[in-house]
């Protein structure tokens, strides 16, 4: 298994509309191809630089997860064929680095915990949907 850092751009639209929907719908591309899900939170949500397939909004949703390489292509597939993902990026992490950004984005998943039990219990229902950052005002 490796571990991944994947960052998703939402359709904004779609995410205010349905939050647990949206989530659920990255989840589940990411499942489907084998991932298991350590963390994940939406990290901002705002005007794009440029316009994208349309979308002058977009919200970024940060997503850290185990899966064999070989699982890439079912993601990269199934994000280019979904109406709520307008991008995605997927990096491969390092042990240590990928631990700190779990802990960082969830304290109670430990790097202890997520080395032994290779997932957190991180529901939707954990996730601050507050804390994102909404200021149309930048530019």
């Amino acid at each position: 298994m490796v571990n991944y850092e994947g960052m998703f751009l939402l359709d904004s639209g779609k995410f205010a509309a349905d939050h647990e929907g949206t989530i659920a719908h990255v989840i589940e591309i990411l499942e489907k191809a084998g991932a298991e899900i350590v963390a994940h939170r939406p990290w901002q949500d705002g005007k794009l630089a440029y316009e994208i397939e349309g979308h002058m909004k977009g919200l970024h949703y940060l997503v850290y997860f185990t899966m064999p390489g070989s699982g890439m292509d079912a993601v990269t597939r199934a994000c280019h064929l979904s109406d709520i993902v307008i991008r995605q990026l997927v990096i491969k992490q390092p042990q240590t680095l990928f631990d700190a950004m779990v802990s960082a984005i969830d304290p109670s998943a430990a790097p202890e915990t997520v080395g032994e039990e290779g997932s957190s219990s991180n529901s939707d229902d954990d996730v601050d949907y507050s804390a994102i950052d909404d200021d149309d005002d930048e530019d």
